[in-house]
């Protein structure tokens, strides 16, 4: 699943957002944060601009970076430059020009759409899949029932997926509910008001006579928000929360909700290769054009953002509904960027169970064997990652979940802020000092939508890019560098923190040293990454 909420922290504590949803925007970073210099502008970004300093005069070749994603909007004006398009496809005609068995696949592929340009939106979450498979056969099952060992692994699994399924219900269901009424009566409010939201003012909600405690309490959250911002942005976010919730109980967690009917594939057989259409922007491509922004925005073209990397070719790959992506997919999403040229590939998404993931595990392997590095996003549920899965991840594994490899091509991705201090790396952010190897920039990333439209989002989604990004800038100035050192590079030119930041483990906060939760114990720094290829160059003449 792709994204992170800023509603949730509220429904975990059971209350209201009654101290408001925004932040103060006193407390906001600059403009394109993520490629400032900490020395130079006091902001933790990853040193872009001074890298590009730095490569100045040496030559480049653009690389391919595949987004797979919920969809990319290949119109947009900040993309249109810098999109992958396939050299051996004519557009258009309906036909498979170069024989890859995509018909016009000219810009990327859709694994969540069918051959007559329907596309999947909405799905369940991975655990309600699970649930509506081993629900007949384990319902009924008492500890005393006699089960084989694999039927006894199976029932154990099936009860701890019961056990999550309930609470994520629970909280869906509580946030709909109240969250709708939420929004009824800030509606109501403006609806009396009677002027647009973008209108309206706290002046006019200090006016306004409440009829009732709802609205009461509607009126004390909007005028808490319009400290900091608008009338009209905080009903554009309650609205978004409403949806969020909604989707969660009508279709993530509906077990009886099943779209995969819509694509027209074997869903069974899991080697099946040849599904899907062309339409790489899909019915929702928010989450995934503002990826490819943060990737490679098209840079100093005095247009909305600058990516980080200015050799890049985005090839969209869509397989993410809103809901979870399936194992399937997700293999063939790999391999389809492999076999089109994709040198990095970018998977800002990620859940807690795995459906097939042996079909994934021979995906990165296969991607391993081409020289293609991926990079996932570690998740955004402040989470230790060596204790609670976040699927895919770089461990292969056996039928009975025991690690038998690592991939050697695959960075893992956690999300920072702006500051130095003990809020450096983000609330969100997932962690785990063997299973997320890096930091970047998360937390209020400015970047692309669609409609060549911007929007501030956050999560490990937005700091995979960044790092996705760097690792094109350098495959794209040293191109003779493998995968593996595109990633040891990255590694080994963190930039290291001196200082403890906070974390939740074990049910409280704590202080912790960035080594103690990562590998490689810093924050990415495209400056010290391309002295490090030089490093790396040099001793290898």
């Amino acid at each position: 699943m792709i994204g992170t909420n800023k509603f949730l922290c509220y429904l975990a504590l059971g209350i209201l957002p009654a101290l408001g949803f925004a932040q103060d925007k006193k407390d906001n970073p600059p403009a394109n944060w993520y490629n400032l210099d900490y020395q130079a502008d006091g902001i933790m970004g990853i040193s872009t601009e001074k890298a590009q300093e730095l490569l100045k005069g040496r030559k480049a070749t653009p690389v391919i970076v595949a987004v797979l994603d919920g969809g990319v909007d290949v119109q947009h004006e900040d993309l249109k430059d810098v999109l992958w398009t396939n050299p051996k496809e004519i557009p258009g005609n309906g036909k498979d020009d170069d024989g890859n068995g995509y018909i016009d696949d000219v810009h990327g592929w859709n694994f969540i759409g069918n051959k007559d340009g329907k596309n999947v939106d909405q799905d369940n979450l991975e655990v309600t899949r699970l649930i509506r498979i081993y629900e007949p056969k384990y319902i009924s099952v008492l500890p005393t029932t006699p089960l084989s060992e694999k039927e006894r692994r199976e029932f154990v699994a099936y009860q701890k997926m019961i056990t999550d399924y309930t609470s994520k219900m629970d909280e869906a269901s509580f946030g709909k509910v109240n969250y709708g009424r939420l929004k009824d009566n800030v509606d109501a409010i403006a609806k009396a008001i009677g002027k647009p939201a973008k209108d309206i003012t706290k002046a006019d909600l200090d006016a306004f006579q409440a009829t009732n405690d709802g609205q009461k309490m509607a009126l004390r959250i909007a005028k808490k928000e319009l400290d900091n911002g608008s009338f009209e942005k905080f009903s554009t976010d309650l609205n978004e929360a409403v949806k969020y919730y909604s989707d969660q109980v009508d279709f993530h967690l509906n077990k009886d909700f099943d779209p995969r009917n819509i694509v027209g594939d074997n869903y069974e057989d899991a080697s099946e290769r040849i599904y899907g259409n062309n339409d790489v922007k899909g019915p929702d491509a928010g989450h995934g054009t503002h990826v490819a922004g943060i990737i490679g925005a098209k840079r100093k073209n005095n247009i909305g953002i600058d990516g980080v990397s200015d050799q890049v070719q985005i090839m969209a790959v869509r397989l993410v509904p809103n809901g979870d992506e399936r194992d399937k997919d997700v293999a063939n999403g790999i391999r389809y960027a492999v076999d089109n040229g994709a040198k990095v590939i970018n998977m800002s998404f990620g859940k807690g169970y795995a459906f097939n993931k042996k079909t994934v595990d021979e995906a990165v392997k296969y991607a391993e064997s081409k020289d293609v590095l991926l990079v996932h996003a570690a998740g955004n549920d402040g989470q230790d990652n060596d204790i609670e899965k976040n699927y895919p991840t770089k461990y292969f594994t056996d039928s009975l979940d025991a690690v038998v490899g690592e991939a050697k091509n695959w960075i893992t991705v956690g999300a920072s802020g702006w500051k130095l201090n003990d809020d450096l790396l983000a609330d969100f952010s997932n962690f785990g000092y063997r299973s997320v190897d890096v930091f970047a920039p998360g937390v209020k990333i400015n970047s692309t939508v669609p409609e060549s439209k911007y929007k501030e989002e956050q999560g490990t989604s937005m700091a995979a890019p960044v790092v996705a990004g760097l690792a094109a800038m350098i495959r794209a100035y040293y191109p003779t560098l493998t995968a593996e050192q595109v990633k040891q590079v990255i590694m080994n030119s963190v930039t290291k923190v001196d200082q403890k930041v906070k974390v939740k483990k074990d049910g409280s906060s704590k202080k912790v040293y960035l080594d103690e939760i990562s590998t490689s114990g810093g924050i990415v720094n495209a400056y010290k990454a391309i002295a490090e290829a030089n490093k790396l160059l040099s001793s290898k003449k």
